[in-house]
């Protein structure tokens, strides 16, 4: 009971910091290009409980820990005027590839950090700590790169399609969410399978780059 209560702890300070970074990202990026709507809503702030969505960022991933599957979620999309960007739906899909990229480089330096310092196979609480960071944010990263709106895989996908798939992503938007929440309990099994294989794909590419 105690190692489960440390677990969500350590899980809930993790998804604060790493949700936090994600929607910094974004909100940075699209400042950056030239839209200070996230900077007007308050969201380029290092308050965590601005970005976090109740379900997407705690609800889910903490039911996700306590069935003992891969952790991902979402957090709280920050607010974007596109037409103030530059690059018009290219400065878009930058907004939103900032998001999960950050997650990616958040999993890399703490695997870096923690496999050089020894906390990587650490049996005790930084290992945990450790390991919940990069898998978390390995989770997240992927996730999010799902092309189905709201999601920032979609904002990619958006910028590379032809005006037809653009108009079907476009209707997509008011009904998206609920498309996302369907997935991820009706097909529980088979993304958390996806998932499993693609962070394990990039943890292998983590090794490949330290040597082990």
């Amino acid at each position: 009971m105690t190692e489960t209560i440390i677990g969500l702890v350590v899980l809930l300070a993790v998804i604060l910091i790493s949700m936090m970074l994600h929607e910094l990202a974004h909100g940075y990026v699209a400042y950056w290009l030239g839209d200070d709507t996230a900077k007007e809503n308050g969201r380029l702030t290092l308050n965590p409980l601005k970005h976090l969505d109740p379900f997407m960022s705690v609800l889910l991933p903490v039911m996700l820990f306590i069935a003992g599957g891969p952790i991902f979620g979402g957090a709280k999309p920050v607010p974007i005027n596109t037409r103030n960007l530059k690059f018009n739906e290219w400065g878009f899909a930058l907004v939103a590839i900032a998001g999960p990229l950050m997650n990616f480089i958040l999993a890399f330096i703490g695997f870096l950090i923690s496999y050089f310092v020894g906390w990587w196979v650490d049996d005790g609480l930084m290992g945990l700590i450790a390991q919940e960071f990069v898998m978390v944010n390995l989770g997240f990263g992927i996730f999010n790169l799902i092309p189905i709106p709201p999601l920032d895989g979609s904002r990619v996908l958006y910028a590379i399609s032809p005006d037809g798939v653009r108009v079907f992503l476009q209707n997509m938007e008011r009904w998206g969410i609920w498309l996302v929440l369907i997935l991820v309990m009706v097909f529980a099994n088979v993304l958390s399978t996806i998932l499993i294989n693609a962070m394990n794909g990039i943890l292998h590419g983590f090794y490949f780059i330290v040597g082990a």
